[in-house]
């Protein structure tokens, strides 16, 4: 239960962990780094999948699955792909397993090795436009548009349940395309959708904006982002869409005929999201009583729990209920009722509330001869009774409210959090105290390292929607532009 959870204010990491931990979402597994995702938890990215790939569907695109084994000369053949993944990768070397003659359980084959060393996937691109050379003569065959529900491999040294870890759960775009213009409007596209799916079902509010140059996805020509702020006052990247250009088809040979008759190499996208958007869904949102959810993403959102002291007490409340249960059903909404005789009410109460579900419906007897029957809201924690006729409408209202509240809540403490200043003392100061810091920055990459390496804030985003404001650069004092978000973060 949410009794002793360490305060947010005084342990931000023990607290996210202990929620991750207590309201039975994951924990870490005997493999380092790598992580069980148990059911409540897996529940919730199961909603997180539908509504990502239903919207995917909606414009066009089409799910397939390729190898989790890349050959290591696919990733030797982008070079700044190769460079930017070498480090994190995972390498098989060998197929086969065998007695150890000296009875210490199995040993490698040393006769088994590879002629080529094969990658566990850190990402597809390499793997994913081998299979389009064969798919790409014509301009007739494109768009192609694919995704891939996947997991990948990047080594970690230092990780975190769901934040970071070595194996994780994503999703990858891989789309080809006719023209740069063609591409470039399908990574815009992809990026919106992801505000879209941050916003109106993580409840989420998100800046949509470029990566510098230092900062893109190793093999691309530009990296769009969206990037929120957690409650702790650090950044959080929950997406990202990536425009390669003709990259990865030169390297790949993928060649097409165009309208013209003339051969020509097609631009290419990918993009992705990760179990990373269950870390930022707890820390955006959740409180020092547990996990708050935004109820468009809850398993269960709406719990019934009976308050009694007889079993003949507990028949005559499980009659109501059963009418209660049934539309809530028809209406479309997910529902519990937890009649369970292994703990009392105000157990459930708590237990229901570290698991951050939004509606719980209390019904006791009182409630039955009166008509009536308890309301609480997991975001305010307030308590209310209504009618049992109007109690349909009133859950109806009232998840739409929550999933409005919370992010209107999230919102304004990023309104709160986010601060334009103009000189290095100023940056400093704020950047130690945490929040999205919007100042000027003179566009090299020399400055932007000198700036991480004395504060360890990055450049999160050039941001796409905001007044172009020229002046200078907090940290060399030259001309800049524009202001960019800094902020530490995860």
């Amino acid at each position: 239960m949410g009794k002793g959870l360490p305060k947010r204010s005084e342990n931000y990491s023990e607290w996210y962990n202990e929620i991750v931990k207590r309201a039975g979402l994951a924990e870490n597994s005997p493999v380092r780094g790598c992580m069980v995702i148990k059911p409540y938890g897996f529940a919730i990215w199961e909603k997180m999948q539908r509504a990502l790939d239903d919207m995917f569907k909606a414009t066009g695109h089409e799910n397939a699955y390729f190898p989790l084994f890349v050959p290591r000369s696919f990733l030797e053949k982008e070079e700044e792909h190769a460079e930017g993944f070498a480090k994190e990768c995972a390498v098989v070397t060998h197929y086969r397993l065998k007695a150890d003659p000296d009875g210490k359980g199995l040993m490698v084959d040393p006769n088994a090795k590879l002629e080529e060393e094969l990658i566990i996937r850190p990402t597809s691109e390499t793997v994913i436009w081998n299979a389009y050379k064969n798919w790409i003569q014509s301009w007739r065959d494109l768009p192609i548009l694919i995704n891939q529900w996947a997991n990948v491999v990047r080594w970690e040294m230092r990780t975190r349940l769901f934040l970071r870890t070595a194996e994780f759960l994503w999703q990858e775009g891989h789309t080809a395309h006719a023209t740069e213009p063609e591409a470039i409007e399908e990574t815009e596209k992809i990026l919106g959708l992801y505000a879209d799916f941050a916003e109106n079902w993580m409840a989420m509010p998100v800046i949509q904006g470029l990566k510098t140059p230092s900062e893109r996805f190793a093999g691309a020509v530009e990296t769009y982002c969206i990037e929120a702020l957690m409650q702790d006052g650090r950044a959080l990247q929950a997406g990202t869409s990536h425009f390669l250009g003709q990259n990865f088809a030169k390297v790949f040979d993928v060649k097409f005929v165009n309208k013209e008759n003339q051969l020509e190499y097609a631009w290419a996208t990918s993009w992705g999201v990760s179990t990373r958007l269950m870390g930022a869904l707890i820390m955006a949102h959740s409180d020092d009583n547990g996990l708050v959810l935004p109820p468009k993403l809850a398993p269960i959102q709406v719990v019934i729990v009976p308050i009694y002291k007889s079993e003949e007490d507990l028949a005559k409340i499980s009659e109501t209920v059963e009418g209660i249960v049934a539309d809530l059903r028809n209406a479309g909404i997910s529902v519990k009722y937890d009649d369970s005789d292994n703990q009392r009410s105000g157990w459930k109460f708590a237990e229901y509330e570290l698991k951050g579900v939004p509606i719980r419906l209390g019904i006791g007897m009182r409630d039955v001869e009166n008509g009536t029957i308890e309301v609480a809201r997991r975001d305010t924690l307030t308590k209310t009774s209504v009618p049992i006729e109007g109690v349909i409408e009133t859950v109806n209202v009232m998840l739409e409210q929550i999933q409005q509240a919370i992010y209107q809540k999230a919102l304004r403490f990023r309104e709160e959090n986010t601060f334009s200043v103009d000189n290095w003392d100023d940056f400093t100061r704020q950047i130690e105290k945490g929040g999205f810091v919007m100042a000027h920055w003179d566009g090299t990459a020399d400055t932007e390292e000198k700036i991480k390496n004395e504060t360890k804030a990055t450049i999160r985003c050039i941001p796409l929607v905001s007044a172009d404001e020229a002046g200078k650069c907090v940290f060399s004092g030259k001309d800049s532009a524009r202001r960019v978000v800094f902020a530490r973060a995860y």
